[in-house]
């Protein structure tokens, strides 16, 4: 099935929000910005590549990176949105391979990582003892970010992953009714 590991078998969706950098293309070390913090060592513009990438797109201090002042990376987790847009929304197109690739995989994983953040709250919060009517909701916000990740290359699938986010953060809240039961 689309999304399946190598090995063939379903995917679920705990699955698929976990990262698999050796499906990606180093796209966080790409499409994000890094301000020069306690978190990271260097500054860097969105959409840049980070200097400690080699050519294969593999990080040259990963091993050292939290002694060297990039703790960010290591407390960074994509939620699978990095594997999936270069493996569905690219067809395993790569910008390391296609440079001219650089700019649409940068702006479709900011997409994906907002739709994979999402995606991870909501299976999170379906672990909770819900009621079938909210458990339904559930779905339909799945639903409704499936739809957007399959367009994350296209420009108005920020705007509607913006939207979603709101809705999301609003019917949330309402789950602690359902807590202690």
């Amino acid at each position: 099935p689309e999304g399946a590991p190598m090995t063939g078998r379903a995917v679920t969706s705990d699955e698929r929000l976990r990262p698999d950098c050796s499906r990606c293309a180093a796209l966080c070390c790409v499409a994000f910005a890094f301000e020069r913090s306690a978190d990271f060592a260097l500054e860097k513009a969105a959409g840049e590549p980070c200097p400690n990438l080699d050519a294969c797109g593999g990080c040259r201090i990963y091993v050292r990176r939290l002694d060297l002042g990039f703790g960010g990376c290591v407390q960074h987790d994509c939620h699978g949105a990095g594997q999936r847009v270069v493996q569905e929304t690219f067809g395993g197109r790569s910008w390391l391979a296609e440079p001219d690739l650089l700019g649409p995989m940068s702006s479709a994983f900011a997409t994906m990582w907002e739709v994979h953040k999402l995606l991870a709250l909501l299976a999170a919060a379906r672990r909770l003892p819900l009621p079938p009517e909210a458990a339904a909701e559930i779905g339909r916000f799945e639903t409704r970010l499936e739809a957007v990740a399959a367009d994350a290359a296209e420009p108005a699938a920020r705007g509607r992953v913006e939207m979603l986010s709101g809705e999301i953060a609003a019917f949330l809240p309402s789950l602690r009714a359902h807590l202690g039961r």
